[in-house]
C-alpha cells in the first residue's frame, strides 16, 4: 500500500506515545469493570478490556485504510481498516472514539455514529468493544506512533486485500459488522 500523505496533503502530527503504565478497566462478560491494571498488564495476562473500532470514510465513502507501525503492541505492521483503540480506565466509548480519531488521524470525526459491537479474542488480545462510523476531511495528520502510512480505498478494494495482506484481525472483525449493518 502506498501512501497518499503527500498526494492529499496529509501531515503526520506529534502526538503522545502510548504508556505502558496507563490505566486501562479490567471488564468481565457483561462489560462491567471489575478494576484496572495498566495496559503492561493487560497485555501480558490478556485481560479482557474495552476497545473502540472507527470506520473513517470521506466525502465519497471512501474507508481509511492504514498500515500500523512496526512498535505497536498488538498486530505490528499490519494493515488496518479502523483507527480507534484501548479505553482508558474511566473513559467512555464515545469520548474514546472521539479522542482516537483526533489522535491518530488529526481530524475532528463528523457525524460519529455507533454502528455495533464485537467480542474479539485472540493469542495477543481480548477485547469487548463498541464499533462507529464517522466522516472526516482532509488534511490528515497521521499519528506516527500510531500509523506509518494510509489511503481512502473503496470497500470492494478492501475486500481484494483482506485476502492478500495482514490485516488486524479484530478490525477485521469490526469492518464485517459495519458492512453487515450498512447493508440492512
Amino acid at each position: 500500500m502506498r501512501s497518499r500523505c503527500a498526494d492529499e496533503g496529509w501531515r503526520r502530527q506529534p502526538a503522545p506515545a502510548v504508556s505502558a503504565d496507563e490505566l486501562v478497566d479490567v471488564v468481565d462478560d457483561s462489560d462491567q469493570a471489575l478494576g484496572t491494571a495498566t495496559r503492561a498488564q493487560v497485555r501480558v495476562g490478556n485481560l479482557l478490556h474495552r476497545a473502540c473500532y472507527i470506520i473513517a470514510l470521506d466525502g465519497r465513502g471512501r474507508v481509511f485504510v492504514h498500515l500500523r507501525t512496526a512498535t505497536k503492541d498488538v498486530f505490528p505492521s499490519h494493515y488496518d481498516v479502523t483507527v480507534g483503540g484501548v479505553l482508558a480506565a474511566g473513559e467512555t466509548y464515545d469520548d474514546a472514539a472521539r479522542r482516537e480519531v483526533e489522535e491518530e488521524l488529526g481530524a475532528l470525526p463528523r457525524r460519529l455514529r455507533v454502528v455495533g459491537s464485537l467480542r474479539y479474542e485472540g493469542a495477543g488480545t481480548r477485547v469487548i468493544g463498541r464499533i462507529y462510523d464517522c466522516r472526516v476531511d482532509p488534511p490528515l495528520r497521521l499519528q506516527p506512533e500510531e500509523i506509518v502510512s494510509g489511503e481512502w480505498l473503496a470497500v470492494d478494494e478492501i475486500e481484494r486485500r483482506l485476502a492478500a495482506s495482514p490485516f488486524c484481525p479484530d478490525g477485521v472483525v469490526a469492518f464485517e459488522e459495519w458492512r453487515r449493518v450498512r447493508r440492512t
